[in-house]
């Protein structure tokens, strides 16, 4: 698996997406990463190449990361959202869409989201270039070390989504069954 301690990312963005896309991914180029972009080049024809439609974009980032492909992916389409629920339909895809740097943050350190989406309509290239960066600088729990349990809490959540069966969920009369179980305790930070 290409991973984020090595520096790997797979990119993908429609039409709408592409300028937001090249302004995130010149910054990380500069910084070493190695990113597979699988959407919209320069040379693209948005006349002749349907394959670049945003769903079908968002299922090629999102089956790269259901087969083990890449760690991580960043995804860009004109709201970020028509790219992430497209790229959710893949099994092991945790998408999440965000237009801010903390949003960015606790979709990684408290969720896990593994495809970040963003809409090209609606994020500034700068802000981009920040979010990506707080997303790949970060991992499930970092920065909550202070918070008891906190990773081993939304780390069961992960790993319930991830054994998630709906026609089991169903005849269990829409109830979860549940892998483990923690305190829900909302806890302040600490003063330093």
């Amino acid at each position: 698996m290409k991973t984020v301690k090595d520096k790997y990312l797979v990119v993908g963005a429609d039409f709408a997406g592409y300028p937001l896309k090249e302004a995130v991914c010149a910054p990380l180029r500069k910084k070493g990463w190695k990113i597979t972009d699988v959407g919209v080049v320069e040379e693209s024809d948005p006349d002749r190449d349907t394959d670049l439609m945003f769903h079908r974009i968002g299922l090629r980032v999102g089956s790269m990361i259901s087969e083990g492909e890449f760690e991580r992916a960043l995804v860009f389409c004109g709201t970020g959202m028509g790219i992430h629920i497209a790229a959710s339909k893949c099994p092991h895809v945790h998408a999440g869409v965000v237009e801010s740097v903390p949003a960015a943050l606790r979709a990684i350190t408290g969720n896990g989201v593994n495809v970040l989406a963003m809409g090209a309509f609606y994020v500034a290239p700068q802000m981009g270039c920040d979010i990506a960066d707080a997303y790949l600088g970060a991992s499930l729990g970092s920065g909550y070390e202070w918070w008891k349990n906190f990773y081993e809490f939304h780390k069961l959540a992960i790993d319930e989504l991830e054994a998630f069966n709906y026609e089991e969920y169903k005849a269990n009369g829409f109830k979860l069954k549940h892998l483990g179980d923690f305190p829900l305790k909302l806890e302040t930070k600490p003063e330093d």
